[in-house]
């Protein structure tokens, strides 16, 4: 394996990294795919479930996964924000639809609710039956140094490969972006998020709802058949010790807060929580490395943006390869990693500081951010150019991917 070259190394077959691959594939490169996994076993359960937008859903759709998807996900058709502190102004809430995004298509959403299991197994089948990635499982990265032309990759089971660029979407404790000296910087909020699905008593019509407390957010994002996936925010300690709890008491809390929001909620499987931590890589590439996804950042999940973020790296660098190639230019050369850079730092840095500002400003009972939190949802709500924009930022419909690749 020592002997031959690859295009493309990518470390981590999560929705990012498999995406990725299918996505280089298709421009004619040879991409090897690193995966930690054990296919051969049963996989655990995973009961996550991700707000796809409609950038993202497009994304997928080009790489022919979305005909599966669809029979297992909910439409995203609207997104509304209530201020559930005191304020001056009553209760004002902003509400865009899926008209608000002017598509082509009058009946395309804001995006999709995907269960997690699905996607990663649609992915999955995708890659096994594509010709031009070769899929190393269970494998692990340990350390990479970049040559001449190339960078080699030293793997757990002793392998050795080389590949013209190397390509970290392995998570927020990225490996690969450690060995490539890249520091990270952010802070950790002292909360967590207590997520659950629950089944409503009345329906949700698509819409994902989200209630401004003092302490934090409350969400529900649509599922399939009136049930929701829940994301409350609370001190660190207080999500996971109500995770624990039996599921009536629960249910009781959440419905002796919540039920006149969302409706009465019944716990379906089992409730969890994580960490809320901001991270943020202070660099995109290395000699011969980029890295993408979680590996780059980890943003506030307050708008469902987290993976959405990592397709748009994704998209980029596809985007970036065809330039690349047609121009007659190199996979991995500087040129193509400063291009990569510029593409995507501004995007991705400023959408985590955005959604951190909004979880500071909603995220308390101040008098002095109540009469602007107010005048900002009534203007969101009301103006219908704002909401058209907003409408496009949340489904990541906007232009200004290909901004700097074009004058690369």
């Amino acid at each position: 394996m020592a002997d031959h070259i690859y295009d493309v190394a990518i470390v981590g077959a999560g929705p990012t990294g498999a995406s990725l691959a299918l996505g280089l594939a298709q421009t004619g490169l040879d991409i090897v795919l690193i995966d930690a996994r054990d296919l051969t076993l049963p996989s655990p359960p995973d009961g996550r479930n991700f707000a796809i937008v409609t950038g993202s859903w497009r994304l997928l759709g080009s790489l022919g996964l979305t005909s599966t998807l669809r029979e297992s996900s909910q439409a995203l058709n609207g997104l509304e924000a209530v201020d559930g502190g005191t304020h001056y102004f009553g209760r004002p809430s902003v509400l865009f639809q899926k008209e608000d995004l002017e598509s082509a298509d009058p009946d395309e959403p804001l995006g999709q609710m995907v269960k997690a299991e699905p996607l990663q197994a649609a992915l999955d089948q995708a890659v096994a039956a594509n010709d031009r990635i070769s899929h190393l499982t269970p494998e692990k990265f340990e350390t990479a140094d970049a040559e001449p032309g190339a960078i080699r990759l030293s793997l757990a089971s002793g392998k050795s490969i080389q590949a013209r660029l190397l390509v970290g979407s392995d998570g927020m404790n990225s490996p690969v972006r450690q060995d490539a000296g890249i520091k990270t910087e952010g802070r950790d909020y002292q909360k967590s998020v207590f997520t659950a699905n629950v089944h409503l008593s009345k329906p949700h019509d698509g819409i994902a709802r989200q209630l401004f407390m003092p302490e934090g957010p409350f969400a529900t994002l649509p599922l399939t058949g009136d049930r929701a996936n829940l994301a409350w925010y609370l001190k660190r300690g207080a999500a996971e010790t109500l995770a624990a709890l039996p599921q009536a008491d629960i249910e009781a809390e959440l419905n002796s807060r919540f039920a006149e929001f969302a409706g009465e909620m019944k716990i379906e499987g089992r409730a969890g929580s994580y960490p809320l931590i901001l991270q943020l890589a202070t660099e995109l590439t290395a000699p011969r490395t980029i890295i993408i996804g979680d590996a780059a950042r980890r943003v506030n999940p307050l708008a469902g943006q987290g993976l959405n973020q990592g397709f748009r790296d994704v998209a980029a660098l596809i985007e970036l390869a065809e330039e690349t190639q047609r121009i007659g230019g190199e996979i991995g050369s500087p040129q193509m990693l400063e291009a990569y850079s510029q593409a995507r730092r501004l995007d991705g840095t400023g959408t985590a500081l955005i959604l951190d500002g909004i979880d500071r400003l909603f995220s308390n009972d101040s008098t002095l951010t109540k009469p602007i939190r107010t005048l900002g949802l009534l203007a969101a709500s009301k103006i219908s150019p704002l909401r058209r924009f907003l409408a496009r930022k949340a489904s990541a419909t906007e232009d200004g991917v290909s901004g700097p690749m074009a004058d690369w």
